[in-house]
């Protein structure tokens, strides 16, 4: 699953590249799963609208919209036609459904082996695309997801629960844990404390740390939990640096891959030696989700 340094590169990506573009056409696939609102409310939120910004929020991409008042010219509703007829138009006049302009906002969750890529109107759609978003500029924003964990909504003020892990400050940090019985991988990964934290990236700040992933939350020490903080900040500013980890399906918005997996230093590495103490790599399971780490290295 893309986790929080995989949709930073995506975001960064299209915020660059798309950020004033207009949305002149919305195609869905007939395929329910991911479409977390209605195709005609996502027609009629996305259709006519400037994309005013692209930014993340945890593991969501979010697409700020604003009403564009420039007219359709003939040529850009030329390049809106001629889709292919296994996908289908949705308009947003259908069932006399209309738009809200304030506020409004696209929003993208990738889930298992979603992609959000910007692709030429001319490019071959490949197998698992549910959404083509026409943009004036000739080019398109496709939403492709084999798996069908992913969701595409509309929503206007949205918001999700916990902190941006790059931002928290160390005392609210250690806060999130003080009380907590629950493994410490456990309580990283709890969107709920903080938000784009996942599987990859809690292994290797906890390896960073030196803080075994069983090791009760409750348990760890204000020195401990500072040496966390700045390890799962120091992994994701890594991580983003470097575009990601592609160890699945995770590419960006150009389809091309990340490079942080040859960086992981316990993840996906069961049975090779610790690159500092040579001490085989162990992996159990905690709360059904695997968890790497070093026995000597990690207390």
């Amino acid at each position: 699953m893309p986790e929080l340094p995989e949709v930073e590169t995506i975001v960064r990506g299209l915020a660059d590249r798309v950020t004033g573009d207009v949305i002149e056409t919305v195609w869905l696939g007939s395929k329910p799963e991911p479409l977390k609102s209605p195709a005609v409310e996502i027609a009629s939120t996305l259709e006519s609208k400037r994309i005013a910004g692209v930014r993340r929020m945890g593991k969501h991409i979010v697409f700020d919209l604003e009403p564009n008042h420039v007219a359709r010219t003939p040529s850009s509703a030329k390049k809106a036609a001629g889709r292919p007829a296994r996908k289908r138009k949705i308009s947003s006049d259908s069932k006399g459904i209309k738009s809200r302009d304030a506020n409004a906002q696209w929003i993208v969750h990738l889930g298992m082996t979603g992609q959000m890529l910007l692709c030429a109107s001319g490019e071959e759609i490949e197998k698992h695309t549910h959404a083509i978003i026409g943009l004036a500029s000739g080019r398109e924003l496709r939403f492709v997801d084999p798996r069908r964990f992913g969701r595409i909504s509309v929503a206007h003020g949205f918001q999700t629960p916990g902190t941006e892990p790059l931002q928290i400050d160390l005392e609210h940090f250690a806060a999130l844990f003080r009380g907590r019985k629950t493994p410490i991988k456990s309580a990283l990964l709890n969107q709920n404390l903080l938000r784009g934290v996942g599987n990859i990236y809690a292994d290797e700040a906890l390896f960073r740390a030196g803080i075994r992933p069983r090791r009760r939350a409750s348990t760890l020490t204000r020195e401990h939990l500072a040496k966390l903080h700045g390890a799962v900040k120091e992994v994701l500013r890594e991580a983003i640096a470097l575009g990601g980890s592609s160890v699945s399906d995770y590419v960006d918005a150009n389809g091309e891959e990340g490079f942080f997996q040859l960086k992981h230093r316990v993840y996906g590495r069961e049975g090779e030696p610790c690159l500092v103490c040579k001490t085989p790599i162990k992996r159990v399971v905690i709360a059904g989700r695997s968890s790497h780490y070093c026995p000597k290295c990690q207390k």
